[in-house]
């Protein structure tokens, strides 16, 4: 499966009763499209996963595959702490025609290496959907170890990992591990905006990014001249999207995204409680970046 590209961690818009907003959804999925992008995620962490139903993601997986049809990859957020949540969610995705499935690492209960092989390795023995593992230790407590990404990369239907771990050195033995095994049609994601560009010039194939929410164009851009060699070019759009990259993370995601879509007149609404507004210094931050690259 080709998951070159940027897919785009889409934030859910929330009504102002608290409701999923098809119809912004549906807006942004098109608005997305219309610049440029390879895919889109639904129900992701940017989605605010941790605090929507599973209703409400069986429903945004179903939005998202009907209004995309077929134009780029849909992606269903389909992870859990709980391997038979997990499963059930992968197998609705498999039924709702999604293109792939995102797992995460499970979070809170902390698996060792071999268990997280194992519950790998269940999804895609009782599933037929391609699945992506997503490893982001800095919310889950859990870092999968490059011997584990090896190993469950051997598997027929796991075929990407989104990396989040920001250690470079690890993206390299990860590459290295793969190709040591020989082992081929498994692609390395960015997981992080920021770490794109280097982990393109080392051997990832694209990002699943925050940043495109508010500047899919030139996002999409860079990655796609990263992927192109022209790094030049990439990095001049690196750096012109830096201060946005950063300042998008300076509370915590996607808090940032949703004030930043909501002051360019874009589907979003408010974050869930635990989740809070963001504060007025950081409102001040936020606001010079997007009027710096002309969104507002």
């Amino acid at each position: 499966m080709n998951l070159k590209g940027t897919t785009v961690a889409m934030v859910t818009p929330f009504t102002k009763d608290d409701g999923v907003d098809e119809a912004g959804m549906r807006e942004n999925i098109n608005y997305l499209i219309d610049n440029g992008v390879d895919g889109l995620l639904a129900a992701g962490t940017t989605g605010e996963s941790a605090t929507i139903t599973h209703d409400e993601q069986r429903k945004m997986i179903d939005i998202l595959v009907d209004e995309v049809n077929g134009r780029v990859k849909a992606i269903a957020g389909a992870g859990s702490n709980s391997s038979k949540e997990a499963l059930g969610l992968v197998q609705y995705a498999e039924n709702s025609g999604a293109d792939a499935a995102l797992v995460i690492t499970p979070y809170y209960n902390k698996p060792q290496q071999h268990g997280l092989y194992e519950h790998y390795k269940m999804l895609e023995e009782s599933t037929n959907v391609p699945i992506i593992v997503y490893n982001v230790p800095s919310r889950t407590g859990t870092d999968i170890d490059v011997e584990t990404i090896v190993k469950v990369a051997k598997l027929d239907k796991i075929v990407a990992i989104k990396e989040a771990n920001p250690d470079m050195d690890k993206v390299s033995a990860t590459l290295k591990g793969l190709q040591d095994q020989d082992v081929k049609n498994f692609m390395v994601i960015s997981g992080n905006d920021n770490l794109t560009l280097p982990m393109i010039s080392i051997g990832a194939m694209g990002v699943i990014s925050v940043v495109a929410n508010v500047d899919p164009a030139r996002m999409s851009q860079m990655v796609n001249a990263a992927l192109e060699g022209d790094f030049v070019r990439a990095s001049k759009l690196h750096y012109e999207l830096y201060d946005l990259m950063k300042v998008l993370f300076i509370e915590s995601n996607p808090v940032p995204t949703k004030d930043s879509l909501n002051m360019i007149g874009r589907p979003a609404g408010h974050v869930r409680m635990p989740l809070a507004p963001m504060k007025d210094e950081s409102t001040a931050k936020l606001t010079k970046v997007l009027k710096d690259l002309n969104l507002v």
